[in-house]
């Protein structure tokens, strides 16, 4: 082959590349420019005015209203247990009875001894009624006169003592019947029929537990001390009882008080609040949420809290114009729940991206998808998502810190 033969066929060949490489240069260009410009699938949030309620959610635990360790107050055998363990029982209810035949016994000497020194003083008391009668003809001498009055005035003060004999009879045989002191439920029975109890045995009876109202103790931050001072000071403040995992209302009730004293080791405030409780929902000793109703926030700005990013120059949210999103920073307030307060940077009526905006920059931009489809709906008119009514795909993702 000749020199000029080669020389023709490398020129062609060179020349057959740069063509291929230029054509690719140019698709690939057509082809960024084109997905540059793709609509991005998003949803979308309307801002509305709204009255928002400022809740503070704490820790707690169920406590009993009132807990009374029944005892017995006499000594003597426990004839008869009335009560079964876990029953419902009211104020002066008979639980059980210690043997009342010695008190008995007793009430009934306290009267014998009544009687016969009630007959004395009568006799008494009619021999100075006849020395009295003479003695102003002075048939009988002064003195025996006074001896007569004092003896009426002896018997009166053992007549006086009999009779709180007699009390004192009936009270420790009103105590040999073992009354509920207050409405309850009963717990685990301590002694069992038969045994002797004594006033000075510490273990008691039964345990009566006071359930319905009951009380709920529960800590909170103590920087939320002169928020929650003050709204007390204005009236009662609503507190909720949840289930551990948050997903069950148990109870509804009022702030009874604030401890007197912050705990400087854990720098948080002790609460007690009171529950209406006749269903027993809340139990002694349960570990439950609570949410304490701070507050209503009046006519504030709410956008769902999955709308607000946090970049390096503060938080912000996409709003969306047309089919256009654009960046716009943003003073929130406060975040509640799903709910972000804005203090500045949006007005009513904005739509604001709650969902997808990984995929956005300033300018990009959108197609307005279909919540409950999950499909795009070809263009910007596409009808937004309202705050607080978020979709099955709505996350929470990129809710800033307070």
């Amino acid at each position: 082959m000749s020199k000029n033969r080669i020389g023709l066929c490398t020129a062609a060949l060179a020349a057959l590349v740069a063509g291929g490489c230029g054509k690719s240069e140019e698709t690939a260009a057509a082809q960024h420019g084109a997905a540059g410009d793709r609509p991005i699938p998003v949803l979308v949030a309307t801002a509305t005015t709204r009255d928002v309620p400022i809740y503070l959610e704490g820790l707690g635990s169920v406590t009993a209203y009132k807990t009374v360790n029944v005892r017995a107050q006499v000594d003597g055998r426990l004839d008869r247990v009335v009560f079964h363990e876990g029953q419902t029982v009211k104020r002066g209810e008979i639980l059980a009875e210690i043997d009342p035949r010695p008190f008995a016994i007793l009430l009934h000497q306290g009267e014998a001894a009544l009687a016969r020194d009630t007959g004395q003083l009568d006799g008494a008391q009619r021999n100075l009624d006849r020395y009295e009668a003479v003695g102003g003809q002075h048939l009988l001498p002064q003195q025996q006169i006074d001896d007569q009055r004092a003896l009426v005035e002896q018997y009166k003060g053992t007549v006086q003592n009999d009779r709180a004999t007699i009390e004192n009879a009936k009270l420790q045989l009103d105590y040999a019947r073992i009354k509920s002191p207050i409405d309850g439920v009963t717990g685990v029975r301590l002694v069992d029929q038969g045994n002797i109890v004594h006033a000075a045995d510490t273990a008691g009876i039964v345990v009566v537990a006071q359930m319905d109202p009951i009380a709920v103790l529960f800590t909170l931050p103590q920087d939320n001390l002169p928020d929650v001072a003050r709204q007390q000071a204005l009236g009662a403040l609503d507190v909720e009882a949840r289930s551990r995992d948050g997903s069950q209302t148990l109870g509804k009730g009022k702030l009874e008080l604030i401890d007197n004293q912050i705990n400087q080791g854990t720098a948080t405030m002790r609460l007690k609040a009171i529950f209406p409780n006749p269903a027993h929902t809340l139990w002694p000793n349960q570990f439950v949420k609570t949410r304490l109703q701070l507050m209503t926030r009046r006519g504030a700005l709410v956008i769902p809290a999955a709308a607000v990013q946090r970049g390096p120059q503060g938080t912000f949210v996409y709003v969306v114009n047309g089919d256009r999103a654009d960046l716009r920073t943003v003073t929130v307030e406060r975040i509640e729940g799903e709910d972000a307060l804005i203090a500045q940077g949006l007005a009513p009526s904005d739509k604001v991206v709650r969902e997808g905006q990984s995929q956005l920059r300033p300018g990009a931009r959108v197609s307005l998808r279909d919540a409950a489809s999950g499909h795009g709906s070809g263009g910007a008119g596409g009808p937004p998502t309202a705050v607080g009514t978020p979709g099955p795909d709505h996350k929470t993702t990129g809710r800033p810190t307070q």
